[in-house]
């Protein structure tokens, strides 16, 4: 089956995971975590992009942003990779791939949807079991997000903003969201499902939105033969 088209429509919000090739070790010392947000930070300025939240996990990133440009996520994360490989080949005296294929992506609905996928990125590390606070993981935004830690790569988007009037009041607002907080197995699901399959996460008028916007559907087609279709004799 031929892969959909990729999408990624100016100032609408995106949830991508890039993945190490069979799930290997992509980052193997702090220097590793600290070169790629450099990078990062220094092609998101380049392609104009937004970075929101993210994690780096051991064999995999997940990064929640919004292109101000057309194609800006698809060129950050393409130039971003290669410097990476480079540095990580160079670095461990390897050759050939790191990462897998084609990121993974989806457009995210800024309205009840955006302030989950932070969520969704910054828990990972508490997922995953290596730490029991997101708060004792370096690696991710949830340092700048909920303890107010400076980050010349976090862009705070505007719901976010809206989580307060000042920069602490935003801060406690959305450390209370990660108190006693329960995850939803059906949210789990619909994130990693439409990450994966290149969908949409929201309602259906914001799906309805981005298929007119962009031409491509954003709900998960039907398996098998279309209806009424007959095999040929």
């Amino acid at each position: 089956m031929a892969r959909l088209a990729r999408v990624s429509p100016v100032d609408v919000p995106v949830h991508l995971i890039q993945r190490g090739n069979n799930r290997q070790t992509c980052f193997a010392a702090d220097e590793d975590y600290e070169a790629y947000a450099e990078w990062l930070l220094e092609y998101s300025q380049k392609y104009k992009v937004d970075v929101h939240a993210w994690v780096m996990m051991t064999n995999h990133v997940h990064l929640l942003c919004t292109p101000k440009q057309l194609n800006a996520v698809s060129s950050m994360i393409q130039a971003l990779g290669r410097r990476y490989v480079r540095y990580f080949n160079y670095a461990y005296r390897r050759s050939g791939t790191l990462w897998e294929g084609r990121y993974k992506s989806c457009l995210v609905q800024e309205e009840r949807y955006l302030i989950e996928v932070y969520r969704y990125i910054e828990l990972n590390p508490v997922r995953a079991g290596m730490v029991t606070d997101p708060g004792e993981y370096r690696w991710s935004s949830y340092t700048a997000n909920a303890l107010g830690r400076s980050s010349s790569l976090c862009s705070p988007h505007l719901e976010y903003i809206a989580l307060g009037k000042t920069p602490s009041e935003r801060c406690e607002n959305y450390c209370a969201l990660f108190i006693d907080y329960v995850e939803k197995s059906d949210l789990l699901n619909e994130i990693r499902k439409n990450t994966n399959k290149g969908l949409a996460i929201g309602n259906n008028i914001f799906r309805d939105e981005i298929e007119k916007l962009t031409g491509r559907r954003m709900i998960a087609g039907k398996r098998g033969r279309p209806k009424g279709r007959r095999k040929s004799k």
